[in-house]
């Protein structure tokens, strides 16, 4: 009897996809405009999250 083969790939480790898990405090009021820009857009509030500290992170200047 000849077999075939179901090939399943390893999954990576929890935490080993680049992407780590955080928790982060925010108004009320922030959390509405985020969701009604991830209603506008059609992105989730996590992925516009991402996306508005990427490049939040390139623009800001540190002053003393």
């Amino acid at each position: 009897m000849s077999h075939d083969f179901i090939e399943i790939k390893k999954k990576t480790a929890r935490g080993e996809d680049g992407y780590k898990i955080v928790s982060v405090r925010m108004r009320d009021e922030t959390i509405e405009k985020l969701d009604k820009l991830s209603a506008l857009s059609n992105r989730s509030r996590n992925e516009l999250i991402n996306m508005l500290l990427e490049k939040a992170v390139d623009i800001v200047k540190v002053t003393e």
